[in-house]
C-alpha cells in the first residue's frame, strides 16, 4: 500500500491534501474508532447530563460554587464528546473531507474550545478547594456566587478566544509557515503555544492539589486527635477532605488520559511521525473521551451529595413505575381477574 507522505511546503494547505491526515488504513481501524467513539461519547453525554441535571435540581448544590465549577466541567465535557465524536468520526471512519478550512477549523475550534473548558474547570475546582482549606474562616467571603460566575464567563471567553485563533488567522495557509503532522491547516507554533497553555494548566492544577491534598492530610491528623470534638467543623473539614480525594482522583484520570496526547503532539513539532505513530495517536484521543465519561462516576461515588440526589432521583423512578400497578384501575382489574378464576 502506498504511503500518502504529507508535503514540507506551503501546498498543504490544498484540500487535496486532507487524505493524507486520514490515517486509519484497514476496516478493522475504523470500526474500532468508531465503536469507542460511539461508546464513550454516548456514556459521556449520558453521565454528564445527569450530572447537570443533580446539580441544578437541588437547591443545595447548585448555590455551591464548588458544584457550579463542577456543573462547568460536565457541560464542557458533554459539548466535547458531541463534537469531537461527530467530526473525528466523519473525518477518520467515513473519510468526509469535502467541507472548507474554514469549517475544519470551525469544528477544531469547537473541540479545543470544550477540552480547554473541561481542564479550566478543573483548575477553578481545584482554587476553590484551596482556598476553602488554606483560608476556611475567609472562603464564603472570597468564593461567593457571583465571582464564581464572572470566573465562569473569563474561563469560557477565554478558552474560545485561544481555540479560534487558526480560524481568525494564526494558521498555516494564511502566514505560509510550517504546518502540524497531526492537524490540517494548523500552524505548528500555534500547537506549541496551545500545548503550553495546557502544560501551565496542568502544573497550576497540580500545585494546587498538592496544597489541599497536604492540607487535607493535617486535617485527618487533626480529627483522629480530637474525635470528641464532634461539630460543624469537623463536619465541615470531612466533606474538604473526602472533595479533595475525590478532585485528586479526577486528576490523577486526567493524567493518564491525555498525557500520551501531548506527548506525540509535542514530539510531533520537534520530529517528524511515522504512519504508525499517527495512527496511535488517532487512538489516544478517544481517551480524552475516556476521560469525561470517567469524572461523572467519580462524583457519585464519592460525593455524598450528588450520591443522595441520585438515589432520591432513583426512588421517585420506582415509585413512578409502581403506581399504574397500585392505581384502582389495576386493582380492579386484578379482582376481577380472581373473581373469574
Amino acid at each position: 500500500m502506498e504511503t500518502c507522505r504529507i508535503p514540507a511546503n506551503a501546498s498543504k494547505c490544498s484540500g487535496t491534501t486532507m487524505e493524507c491526515f486520514m490515517v486509519l488504513s484497514t476496516q478493522a481501524q475504523k470500526i474500532s474508532i468508531g465503536i469507542l467513539c460511539g461508546l464513550f461519547g454516548t456514556m459521556c453525554v449520558f453521565e454528564n447530563s445527569l450530572v447537570l441535571y443533580l446539580i441544578f435540581s437541588s437547591p443545595g448544590t447548585r448555590k455551591k460554587p464548588s458544584y457550579l465549577f463542577i456543573g462547568s466541567l460536565a457541560l464542557a465535557d458533554i459539548l466535547a464528546s458531541i463534537i469531537f465524536v461527530c467530526s473525528f468520526v466523519n473525518f477518520h471512519v467515513f473519510n468526509e473531507a469535502g467541507f472548507s478550512k474554514e469549517v475544519f477549523l470551525l469544528q477544531l475550534g469547537g473541540v479545543n474550545t470544550s477540552f480547554s473548558a473541561s481542564l479550566s474547570s478543573l483548575l477553578l475546582t481545584a482554587l476553590d478547594r484551596y482556598i476553602s482549606i488554606s483560608r476556611p474562616s475567609e472562603y464564603k467571603l472570597l468564593m461567593t456566587r457571583k465571582r464564581a460566575w464572572t470566573a465562569l464567563a473569563v474561563l469560557w471567553v477565554t478558552c474560545a478566544t485561544i481555540a479560534c485563533l487558526p480560524l481568525l488567522g494564526w494558521n498555516c495557509c494564511v502566514l505560509d509557515s510550517a504546518c502540524s503532522e497531526l492537524f490540517p491547516f494548523v500552524d505548528d507554533n500555534y500547537l506549541s503555544g496551545w500545548i503550553c497553555f495546557v502544560v501551565v494548566l496542568l502544573g497550576c492544577i497540580v500545585y494546587a492539589y498538592a496544597h489541599v491534598l497536604w492540607r487535607a492530610r493535617q486535617h485527618v491528623a487533626y480529627m483522629e486527635k480530637h474525635q470528641a470534638q464532634a461539630g460543624k467543623q469537623n463536619t465541615r473539614m470531612r466533606m474538604d477532605v473526602m472533595l479533595a480525594k475525590t478532585l485528586a482522583m479526577v486528576l490523577a484520570v486526567l493524567m493518564l488520559c491525555w498525557s500520551p496526547v501531548l506527548v506525540l503532539m509535542t514530539y510531533s513539532i520537534f520530529g517528524r511521525l511515522s504512519d504508525r505513530l499517527r495512527k496511535v495517536f488517532a487512538f489516544c484521543s478517544t481517551l480524552c473521551l475516556l476521560n469525561s465519561m470517567v469524572n461523572p462516576i467519580i462524583y457519585a461515588l464519592r460525593s455524598k451529595e450528588l450520591f443522595s440526589s441520585l438515589r432520591r432521583v432513583f426512588s421517585h423512578f420506582r415509585r413512578q413505575l409502581k403506581a399504574p400497578e397500585e392505581s384502582p384501575e389495576a386493582e380492579s382489574t386484578h379482582k376481577s381477574s380472581v373473581i373469574e378464576t
